[in-house]
């Protein structure tokens, strides 16, 4: 008798993942060219992280048996066009929970530095000049959180001790928490002239796709700061560029559309725009999290238990 399938694509060596069950043969595989053994065998895929879309697909038609695709990422997005290539039933599974410490610190972080004047600081200091003089606080800002799952609840408790005049959330749809009321993506009409600061944590869907638009923009109040540390084309960036370039609004961008930015691209030296690479989840606290989520859910799988964070199952 011919033996079940039993590989397991893991993204790091087997031996650095404590508390994996030994019910599977596991295979490391990050991307390389070669696969690290026949991809028809695996019936759990942990995809490779921070690699491109075409690398995190390469092996799913050529998955027939598989039974799990685990992203280490809080969007699935690299994924969806290709869902095609598996067969029904497979559940796809993001890391929610991995990044939320990582993402809401950057998103505190560029909200800060960008309130304060940091990039002016620095490169100030790059050319050996003082740059005194007032600059904006967070307190006693209004701050509107688009997507409020738990990355956005995390920012907003990073955002309470900063003695913020108030904090309003936006989720799909309306729901209402310990906190307060979540508002319905269609509250942000009334909600947006309110804000000093926006700060968007949405995944990227066919309904938040270029939602930052030029209408959107437009109701932002004069002086507002954008945060993006969601996705890139949850932004127009042409209707961005619009009102940064004119100086009515700051932005300060984690992800980007087009990704990652061409040289030459307006965006780089627009006004008032602070931009970091991509980085929100690309922490020192990735690695153990990553890790302990992928032992969490291969425990499940072995006992024939649901895996947590399923996203979707194919039909």
């Amino acid at each position: 008798m011919t033996a079940m399938p039993r590989d397991v694509w893991l993204p790091f060596p087997a031996e650095e993942v404590a508390g994996l069950p030994d019910s599977f043969r596991y295979r490391h595989w990050d991307g390389e060219d070669a696969f690290p053994a026949d991809p028809a065998d695996c019936v759990f895929y942990a995809a490779p992280y921070m690699k491109s879309a075409e690398v995190t697909v390469r092996p799913l038609a050529e998955m027939p048996v598989v039974r799990v695709v685990q992203t280490l990422t809080a969007g699935i997005d690299d994924v969806l066009g290709r869902l095609g290539d598996l067969r029904p039933g497979v559940r796809l599974c993001n890391a929610a929970g991995v990044h939320t410490a990582s993402t809401a610190e950057l998103a505190l972080a560029l909200t800060l530095a960008s309130l304060r004047g940091i990039p002016g600081m620095v490169r100030g200091q790059d050319r050996e000049e003082w740059h005194s003089g007032f600059y904006d606080a967070l307190a006693d800002k209004s701050v509107l959180i688009i997507g409020y799952g738990s990355i956005g609840s995390a920012i907003e408790d990073r955002l309470v001790p900063f003695e913020c005049e108030r904090i309003e959330r936006v989720a799909r749809s309306a729901r209402t928490t310990a906190r307060g009321p979540v508002h319905a993506l269609a509250d942000l009409p009334a909600l947006l002239p309110q804000a000093d600061v926006v700060i968007l944590v949405t995944p990227l869907t066919d309904a938040t796709r270029g939602l930052v638009g030029a209408e959107f923009l437009g109701r932002m109040k004069d002086g507002a700061l954008l945060v993006n540390v969601s996705r890139g084309p949850v932004v127009d960036t042409k209707s961005l560029l619009a009102e940064v370039e004119s100086g009515r609004l700051n932005a300060a961008l984690d992800v980007t559309d087009p990704e990652p930015l061409p040289a030459g691209h307006p965006l780089w030296h627009a006004p008032s725009v602070l931009i970091t690479p991509h980085v929100g989840g690309s922490s020192s606290a990735f690695e153990p999290r990553a890790k302990r989520l992928l032992a969490r859910q291969l425990t499940r799988f072995a006992a024939g238990e649901p895996v947590e964070h399923t996203v979707l199952i194919t039909e």
